[in-house]
């Protein structure tokens, strides 16, 4: 079965990697930027330490 949604966006990913010709720390740094230049409240929950039993 054909997903036409997941086909985007992995088309989308696709071009996205290859403009940064696949570096992942310029892909992440971008996202980052563009992140904070949407002017949206950003939140983060932390990392969550496994609990030790």
């Amino acid at each position: 079965m054909k997903d036409e949604i997941v086909d985007e966006v992995r088309k989308v990913r696709e071009q996205n990697a290859a403009r940064f010709n696949y570096d992942l720390k310029a892909i992440l740094s971008d996202a980052r930027k563009r992140q904070k230049e949407s002017g949206h409240r950003l939140i983060s929950l932390g990392l969550k330490s496994p609990k030790i039993r």
